[in-house]
């Protein structure tokens, strides 16, 4: 059953199911990403700051060393305040020689993380949980795919870095049993040479790893987040609500508006229509309304209902193509028009109530009588 479970889910992920596993925490992390900023930094290390730290770290070492006959070390309470004076004056000192290098590899530390894009800070990842100390889901854990494959780049690296120092250990010794008459203080330089080649080939072999790593991380996360065609509507349920129901409060809308329209288009002044797509029910009643007010309007089969409500009561239908358009997108319900479209309205109104009063004039540019009843 869990494996059909996992056939089913063969869609990708929404952006919910992605922002929710980034809230709890859940993101793609590289361990090799890690590794690479910690070499990186080594080899920064060593090219930059042991050249200038190196003597320093010295010279406090031989002081101490210099020194350690003079030290006198007194008896009791005053003897452990000698060696506590000396320690401090030791570990102050290699603490002032190594401040760069530790700053060095926090740097590197946060460098790791931001690199991968994903950072996150969720409570959710340190809540105590039996399943982080169940010891059945740890055998789970330690005999996954992911462990294994772990399991195999551990022992990969191991055999790459491990070939490589033992190749460039070989040279180097063998470079220097060649050498006639190299001077001793020549050795360490000539070996620093190595140690930096070897730092440099480990940084680079380290970065395409990273490289696949992440891509692999990614690939493994996207694929345990994938998602059934029934997840994805259940999700949209839980976005939007259930079909079913948003059909039944579309239905009320509907109903809603045609007993709007049944109670208002009778008392509209004229319905201006597109002639069929568009409608819009205007009141315009002298002495109480400052402009005319849309009353109702509609769309295909809502302007059909407005239509045959208005013939029904002896509204006077005009048509009139793009003022009906554009009052029906600008126009509220139960508000004026807009002051632009006064004049035209205006102009139409006029001629309606002209004909009322049996005065036969020709209708306003545009517009067309379509029905008086």
């Amino acid at each position: 059953m869990a494996d059909e479970d996992k056939s089913n889910k063969t869609e990708a992920p929404t952006e919910k199911k992605l922002r929710e596993a980034r809230e709890k925490g859940d993101v793609p992390s590289s361990k090799e990403v890690g590794n690479m900023t910690s070499v990186m930094s080594l080899f920064l290390i060593a090219i930059f700051f042991l050249p200038q730290l190196g003597p320093t770290l010295v010279g406090t070492l031989r002081r101490v060393f210099e020194n350690a006959g003079q030290v006198r070390i007194g008896t009791d309470l005053q003897g452990i305040h000698d060696v506590g004076q000396v320690t401090t004056e030791l570990s102050g000192g290699v603490a002032v020689v190594l401040a760069p290098v530790a700053l060095a590899m926090i740097v590197a530390a946060f460098a790791a993380v931001l690199i991968q894009g994903e950072v996150v800070v969720a409570l959710d990842r340190i809540t105590p949980k039996w399943s982080k100390v169940n010891p059945l889901e740890g055998f789970k854990k330690i005999f996954s795919i992911d462990s294994f494959v772990e399991f195999l780049k551990s022992v990969a690296k191991v055999l790459v870095v491990g070939g490589i120092s033992i190749y460039l250990a070989q040279m180097a010794v063998r470079g220097v049993w060649q050498t006639d008459g190299i001077a001793p203080e020549a050795i360490l330089p000539y070996i620093s040479r190595f140690a930096g080649l070897l730092l440099i080939i480990i940084t680079v072999l380290l970065v395409i790893l990273s490289i696949a790593d992440v891509i692999w991380k990614r690939f493994q996360w996207l694929k345990k987040l994938r998602m059934s065609i029934q997840d994805i509507k259940d999700e949209q349920k839980d976005m939007e609500g259930d079909p079913l129901i948003r059909a039944k409060r579309a239905e009320q809308r509907r109903r809603r508006a045609q007993q709007r329209i049944t109670t208002t288009v009778p008392t509209a002044t004229v319905v201006l229509t597109n002639p069929t797509h568009f409608a819009v029910a205007l009141r315009y009643d002298n002495g109480t309304d400052q402009a005319p007010v849309c009353v109702a309007k509609g769309a295909d089969l809502m302007a059909a209902q407005i239509r045959k409500v208005a013939r029904d009561h002896d509204v006077p239908l005009v048509e009139n193509r793009p003022l009906a358009r554009a009052l029906h997108d600008v126009a509220e319900i139960d508000e004026e028009i807009p002051f632009e479209h006064w004049q035209a309205v205006a102009e139409i109104i006029g001629y309606v109530l002209d004909l009322k009063h049996n005065i036969q004039r020709l209708p306003p540019d545009g517009s067309m009588l379509r029905s008086w009843d």
